[in-house]
């Protein structure tokens, strides 16, 4: 399997930052870390294995980040108004660092991506802010709100980092442009966060957006077993 470690300074967040880059060609994904998971935790938990015989053939290549959870939304040392412009600065990293690394280096422009818990919050708030740049979102017993991170605390910056909330409100132009976008959200039927599956599944047939969902039954599904048994299927 064809692996790289990359690393630059971060103009967006003032810090450099990693990555891991497996595979050579195909369809590319960037894979965001569970709550303050680090770059090479997919790699560690087995699941860039699992997906190992697309990266050989060519038909997929996986770009695993790393988070600044701990700086935002996970960061209680700071008011909660800091939390989101911090994330606020994730995503200018993503947008405007990663991206064009990704599309030099695969030459095309589709685009996944994909997390397990915390992950699939990044997920699909990345999918949710920039539907033309992302054509497939998938999130493994994902998180798709921060109410839970502010402390009361709410602004314009935490609306547009809150994919139940923003996408609740969304018309026009950005419903269309999210109907572009390929849903994918899985979870076992006793996650803890099985709920907030369930209200972002909503969320989604209110607007008329096709979506994947599964609640796999009689299981918990929030840990690494279950999701790199599903990720082969699903992403």
């Amino acid at each position: 399997m064809q692996r790289s470690y990359e690393k630059w300074y971060s103009p967006a967040l003032g810090r450099e930052m990693e990555f891991l880059h497996f595979g050579w060609s195909g369809f590319p994904v960037i894979l965001f870390p569970t709550s303050q998971g680090r770059f090479f935790q997919y790699e560690d938990a087995g699941l860039v294995d699992r997906l190992a015989p697309k990266l050989d053939r060519g038909e997929m290549q996986l770009v695993c980040v790393d988070s600044v959870d701990s700086e935002s939304w996970y960061n209680e040392y700071v008011p909660p108004v800091m939390r989101g412009r911090r994330h606020e600065q994730y995503d200018a990293y993503l947008r405007d660092e990663v991206l064009p690394y990704v599309r030099d280096r695969a030459k095309r422009g589709d685009l996944g991506v994909f997390g397990c818990s915390f992950g699939g919050y990044h997920a699909a708030n990345f999918a949710g802010r920039h539907p033309g740049l992302v054509t497939k979102s998938v999130s493994f017993s994902g998180v798709y709100d921060v109410h839970r991170f502010i402390d009361g605390y709410w602004d314009d910056t935490d609306f547009y980092n809150s994919p139940a909330d923003f996408i609740a409100n969304a018309d026009g132009a950005l419903v269309e442009a999210l109907c572009g976008v390929e849903w994918v959200m899985a979870t076992g039927e006793h996650d803890s966060l099985a709920a907030d599956q369930r209200r972002f599944d909503a969320v989604l047939s209110a607007k008329g957006i096709p979506h994947h969902t599964e609640l796999w039954p009689g299981v918990f599904g929030h840990d690494w077993p279950f999701w790199n048994d599903a990720v082969t299927r699903l992403l």
